[in-house]
Formats: C-alpha cells, sequence, structure tokens
C-alpha cells in the first residue's frame, strides 16, 4: 500500500530528513521515493500496518502538508475510466468533496474536479458532495504526465503550529523557536515513544512540548529559575503529561537515568544567558552531556552559523551525521546537527 506526501517547501532537505528519521525510529518497513521537491511517496506498507503507519506520519510530521492514501496511479487518458472501477461506497463514508493539485502540468483543474465528482456519484449510492465539510477529501494529484488518485483519510494538525507559536504562550521569552522546527528537531532526534528526551537548554519549553507530545517521556534544564518555571508552565498548557524540570548549571548536571536523545538550542545573543561563557557553553555542553547519554543516543542541536562547534566534537568524542542551515534572516542562520557519539 501507498503513501503519497506533499511537503513544504520552505526547506531543500529538511521535510525530507524528518521523514526518512520518523520511518526510522517506529521501525516501519517501507520505501521512500522523492518525485520533486514537495513530492514524496512511500510505498510498500504492509496492509496490515497501514492505519497505524498513516496515523503515526500525521502525528509525528512537522515539514509535510498533506498525506494521502493511494487508491491508483494512471493517465488523464484513463482517468474517467479507472475511476469507474473503484467501489466508491467502501470508499466513502457520507460525503466527500474532490480537489485536484497539478505540479508541471497544465491540466485544467477546475474542470477535472466537477467530472470526477460527477462520476463518483453516478458509480455509487446515497453519496453526497459537500464542499466546506466532506467526511473525506478525494484528492487527484497531478504530477507530469502521471495522475495519483488518492484519498485523505487522516489530516494534519497544521493550526497547531500556528496556534502554539511562542508568543501565545502562557510564558514567553524573545528569540524562542517556533514549534515547527523544534518538532523537526526531535523527530530527528530519532526519539520512540516512551523513551527519555532531554533539552538541557529548555528555555520556554519547546522541545520539551514537542517531545511529550509525540509520546516521549522529557526532562528539561535551565541555570534560570524563570526558564524552569516557565518551561513547566507551558508544558502544562499543552497537555504534556510526563514532564520534569530542574534548575541546573550544564556543568553540574547529573541525570539519575541515561537519555535516549538530546534535543537543545544553546544559549547565545543578548537575548539569552550564557553564564558569561559565549561560545566556550557549547564545549562545556557537549563535555556535560556525553555522560549523560546512553551509547546509542543521539543529540540534535541548533547552533548560530558564527559558532564553530566542530572544534569540539572530536576532542570531545562526537561526529556530525546530518546537518541542515535555516537562514533565520541577514544576520543569523542556524545550523541543525544531528550528532552521534565515537565509540
Amino acid at each position: 500500500m501507498e503513501l503519497f506526501l506533499i511537503q513544504s517547501q520552505e526547506h531543500d532537505f529538511l521535510p525530507l530528513a524528518e521523514l526518512n528519521a520518523v520511518i526510522e525510529s517506529e521501525g516501519f518497513n517501507c520505501n521512500v521515493k522523492k518525485l520533486r521537491s514537495g513530492l514524496v511517496i512511500v510505498d510498500s506498507i504492509n496492509p496490515n500496518d497501514f492505519d497505524y503507519v498513516y496515523q503515526r506520519l500525521t502525528q509525528r510530521l512537522a515539514y509535510t502538508h498533506q498525506i494521502n492514501h493511494i487508491l491508483l496511479k494512471t493517465t488523464l487518458q484513463d482517468l474517467d475510466s479507472r475511476i469507474s472501477t473503484l467501489d466508491w461506497n467502501s470508499i466513502i463514508e457520507s460525503s466527500f468533496v474532490v480537489r485536484v493539485k497539478t505540479y508541471d502540468s497544465d491540466a485544467d483543474v477546475v474542470a477535472i474536479e466537477r467530472r470526477m465528482g460527477g462520476l463518483i456519484l453516478e458509480n455509487s449510492t446515497n453519496l453526497k458532495v459537500n464542499l466546506t465539510k466532506p467526511n473525506i477529501t478525494i484528492r487527484i494529484i497531478i504530477y507530469k504526465d502521471d495522475v495519483y488518485l488518492t484519498c485523505e483519510e487522516y489530516i494534519l494538525n497544521k493550526k497547531y503550529f500556528q496556534d502554539f507559536k511562542p508568543h501565545k504562550r502562557p510564558f514567553f521569552h524573545p528569540g524562542c523557536m517556533s514549534p515547527k522546527l523544534a518538532r523537526c528537531m526531535v523527530n530527528l532526534s530519532r526519539i520512540k515513544t516512551d523513551q527519555l528526551l532531554l533539552d538541557p537548554f529548555c528555555g520556554t519549553g519547546g522541545m520539551l512540548i514537542e517531545g511529550g507530545l509525540i509520546g516521549a517521556r522529557v526532562v528539561g534544564c535551565d541555570i534560570d529559575w524563570n526558564m524552569k518555571n516557565g518551561s513547566a508552565i507551558n508544558c502544562e498548557y499543552a497537555g504534556v503529561k510526563d514532564f520534569k524540570t530542574y534548575k541546573v548549571d550544564i556543568n553540574e548536571l547529573k541525570m539519575y537515568e541515561l537519555c535516549d536523545a538530546v534535543v537543545t538550542d544553546p544559549p547565545y545573543g543578548i537575548s539569552t544567558t550564557t553564564g558569561g561563557r559565549d561560545s566556550l557553553i557549547f564545549k562545556d555542553f557537549l563535555i556535560s552531556i556525553k555522560r549523560n547519554m546512553k551509547d546509542d543516543a543521539l543529540l540534535v542541536m541548533a547552533s548560530p552559523h558564527f559558532v564553530d562547534i566542530d572544534q569540539f566534537l572530536e576532542e570531545i568524542g562526537f561526529e556530525v551525521l546530518e546537518r541542515y542551515e535555516i537562514r533565520m534572516h541577514k544576520s543569523l542562520t542556524r545550523i541543525i546537527s544531528v550528532i552521534a557519539q565515537i565509540n
């Protein structure tokens, strides 16, 4: 069975990297095929696992806009005849809407939507078109000469990433990371349900929220009492159940349980507190965090382009597995690094 993903194109590499990381962390047995930027097919999904895979991807992914179940692949010339062969009453419960998306094609979107809606009605009983609140969306994706007839059975909660922006939470501080990027970083860590995720610079709790919402146990630390308490307030507000926050200096961090992943955005700049250590806080952090991680745990961290963390990595016993650049504004590019320990 197959899924068709329409991904964000705001970054060239992160959406696909996030998808691959989630598939790896969840242990899904499937293949990923990139058609072009923003269009990805996940195929060879075991039918017995399909519903869970579909639901879990919609729960976790941040840089994906839509996930659709592929019913069939055809061409524009054969679309009418192929659409008439499907048992639409087994696909649609009561109401539906047809939506067409085109990529590298000049097909007439409005005409296809109207014609396909009519054909579905002709080949079914007691179904209705509902343009505003349909029971299911039938989505026809046209890429060049290929036509994918799909249905959207589970909808990603894209509204969440708007409603939970940092300034809309009870506790706010300037310089907070967007929930979309925080969720992506959590996913890049390959964290699994019920595993322990640590953010030793938890700030306002963005990483903790995203880790907690996908089922991890989360622990946050900060040198600032206000941040430690603010993180807890925001976690409670977001509905995170299994979390703890502590006031701890990074040099004194000693976990009672070694963590399965570390996801963090260490402080830098005038709006954050580094305890007077400036870029050396990254070295202190790496030394401290290594003794608090399991051997196979990954570290996913953000750093500004003007701080060279590579000078510390090999010395302390780390290596970079993946790296992505995100231009925030003309004076700042964020570097997202996925880092493993050297055994």
